[in-house]
């Protein structure tokens, strides 16, 4: 049910912003809607990774999550 609330609420909201934008005769406005649109469909690099990228990243954080890390020292001194 909750998530139902939160679709219905977006979808509200949307519904606002398009009277709004549809309302406004300010130039302004509707370049920096757009601005935001662009900016967000390539704020994400996460989207552009490979699924075995996405794995190893995750794999790390886990790892770190863990306290299963090496400090930088140690680690040279074993591949030196």
């Amino acid at each position: 049910m909750k998530i139902n609330k939160i679709v219905m609420d977006i979808q509200a909201e949307k519904i606002e912003l398009v009277k709004m934008l549809l309302d406004t005769e300010n130039p302004k406005i509707i370049e920096s809607i757009k601005k935001i649109f662009k900016k967000s469909k390539t704020a994400d690099f996460w989207d552009d990774l490979s699924i075995e990228q996405r794995n190893e990243i995750e794999k790390a954080s886990l790892e770190i999550e863990n306290g299963e890390i090496t400090d930088y020292k140690s680690f040279m001194k074993k591949h030196r």
